[in-house]
């Protein structure tokens, strides 16, 4: 090794690898001088030096971390701090910079590990857990984040990004209140924070608080006034003011500000769906297969099919996507498919198998993915209106086109002997229908319940159920057994086919009551899901459906005083309702 350098030389290079942390590259070189020259005693000190243990890396080599994580040379910056953390394992600013490196190439569990590690060698440094805080709230875990911001603060009272922080795991949490107070204290430290606006707005609509989040937003922008995700959200609260003009400009400003926003166009097609114009809103939906959100599958390029091709004898791939009631309402288009000649598969759910088999359609219903090769196109489920060129005047639209299992209908009909007017009802969907203001309490029936001769049946089940034990008035309730088995909402579909009328929230219980073709009565909120469009009490979706929209947003009272109204009416005039 000494053969190319001086003795001199190689102690200096020595002594330069060992300033950098390269501990076995300076190693080799000491050893080298010391094999040629055993009596050298720089060579041996500086080997001494060496395998003496050192609590921190050389400056030099953290200096090299900072300039390659600044450079965004993650990789190297993993490589070369796992090596250090090898040497020095009591440095958390080295384990810091792993944390970070991992965080940065999305491997959160690393990076939380190596947070965890920071805030273990140095409880008292205010970073590291507010860095282990952000990624134990990107793994879900919202109660431990708050816990580790909470720590932050106590190290660091003034931590403005840390309330932040804070503030986000706590509106993830749904505590709202908690999320806004935190963001307050955030802003009253950082007076000039957009992003803490900005996050202050999200929550704020959340709680259906429009003009507040407005406020948030345009603070927001004020200080960061080319910020696209500012924009897309104040037309998100704009949008469900009704202001759907305002809403369109806003998302446009957001799409000039930032290319191929997927989210902007995809909430754009909201608006034009909304207005009717299912033509350009259609097109823009297909926006959501490009959002990180999507959560099916994305067609492959050599299986996509333009709408124009010919289908005849092509094998042709359909799968579910979003929720139940939207495979119940998009399912319709599977037999158009046929009619061009397709072979179609369906994939969904097996237990949504037995409730589709009645399409009248030969469509084959699997469960999970068929072989490549038995493939020609594919697509999911809710591209095939924008495929098939649906408009107002072109949605499949029939009386039904699901049917309930006659001798389940039967069955069923033992169970109701009573002469009264049957009125199956369901007041709330899952959680997520809460959030979005589509469900509503079930006390509201009572009006309802109290008129002559009415029989109010629960169709619901799952959350919102407790509440049928806080009631004063008859609910016809059926049993532990009712829609437990593996088929989904066949027992529902063999008790609506018994009732003389179907009350219900916006949840797959509506989609399924229009499907089998009941007379039905849907209560919407002010700015409903697209499909529902606006300013009309009928559907194109399903002939025998009405719809009863709120005229303030929140104000469920209306809505019900409507459909009691409506319903007397129909009792005095001892009109039946099928």
């Amino acid at each position: 090794m000494l053969a190319k350098l001086s003795v001199d030389q190689a102690l200096m290079k020595a002594r330069s690898h060992a300033k950098k942390g390269e501990v076995l590259e300076s190693q080799k070189l000491y050893q080298a001088v010391l094999l040629a020259f055993p009596k050298n005693k720089r060579a041996q000190e500086g080997l001494a030096a060496l395998n003496k243990p050192k609590q921190n890396p050389p400056q030099e080599a953290v200096n090299q971390l900072v300039n390659l994580y600044n450079q965004g040379q993650l990789s190297a910056v993993v490589e070369q701090a796992q090596t250090l953390t090898e040497q020095y394992p009591n440095t958390f600013i080295v384990w810091n910079f792993l944390g970070a490196a991992h965080n940065g190439l999305g491997r959160v569990e690393q990076a939380s590990e190596a947070f965890k590690k920071v805030t273990e060698l140095n409880p008292n440094y205010a970073d590291g857990f507010n860095n282990l805080g952000a990624t134990l709230k990107d793994q879900g875990k919202l109660e431990e984040a708050v816990e580790a911001y909470k720590k932050a603060l106590s190290l660091k009272p003034d931590y403005t990004e840390a309330y932040n922080n804070m503030g986000n795991a706590l509106k993830n949490l749904g505590k709202l209140d908690e999320a806004i107070e935190a963001y307050n204290k955030s802003i009253s430290l950082k007076p000039n924070y957009a992003d803490c606006y900005y996050n202050m707005g999200v929550a704020l609509k959340d709680q259906g608080k429009l003009d507040k989040a407005l406020e948030a937003y345009n603070k927001a922008l004020s200080l960061k006034p080319d910020h696209p995700e500012t924009y897309n959200n104040i037309g998100n609260a704009l949008k469900d003011q009704g202001k759907l003009d305002e809403a369109l400009e806003a998302y446009n400003k957001a799409c000039s500000l930032k290319s191929n926003y997927a989210g902007a166009y995809y909430n754009c097609s909201i608006v034009y769906n909304l207005k009717g114009n299912l033509q350009k809103g259609l097109e823009l939906y297909e926006w959501r297969l490009k959002m990180k959100e999507f959560e099916s599958k994305i067609p492959r390029k050599n299986l996509i099919w333009d709408g124009s091709k010919s289908l005849k004898r092509k094998k042709f791939l359909v799968y579910e996507e979003q929720g139940l009631g939207d495979i119940i309402q998009f399912c319709r288009y599977l037999p158009l498919l046929k009619q061009k000649g397709a072979e179609v598969t369906f994939k969904v759910k097996q237990k949504m198998h037995a409730l589709l088999n009645t399409i009248d359609s030969d469509v084959v219903l699997v469960d999970s993915f068929p072989n490549d090769k038995k493939i020609d196109f594919e697509v999911p489920l809710m591209s095939l209106p924008f495929l098939l060129n649906t408009n107002l005047e072109t949605i499949p639209s029939m009386t039904s086109y699901l049917f309930a299992d006659h001798k389940k209908v039967a069955s069923w009909g033992k169970c109701f002997t009573k002469s009264t007017l049957k009125v199956g009802i369901c007041w709330q969907g899952s959680k997520k229908g809460v959030i979005l203001g589509r469900s509503f309490p079930l006390f509201l029936f009572e009006g309802i319940s109290e008129l002559p001769n009415v029989e109010l049946i629960s169709l619901h089940k799952g959350e919102g159920e407790e509440q049928i034990k806080d009631i004063n008035f008859e609910l016809t309730t059926l049993g532990n057994d009712f829609d437990t088995g593996e088929d989904a909402f066949i027992d529902t579909a063999a008790v609506m086919a018994n009732c003389d009328l179907i009350i219900t929230s916006d949840t797959a219980i509506a989609h399924l009551a229009g499907a089998l073709g009941c007379p039905t009565w849907l209560a919407l909120k002010k700015i409903p899901e697209w499909y529902w469009m606006l300013d009309r009490n009928d559907s194109p979706l399903y002939p025998n459906m009405t719809l009863y929209r709120q005229k303030q947003r929140g104000n469920w009272k209306y809505v019900f005083d409507t459909m009691q109204r409506d319903l007397r009416s129909l009792l005095k005039q001892e009109k039946s309702i099928k």
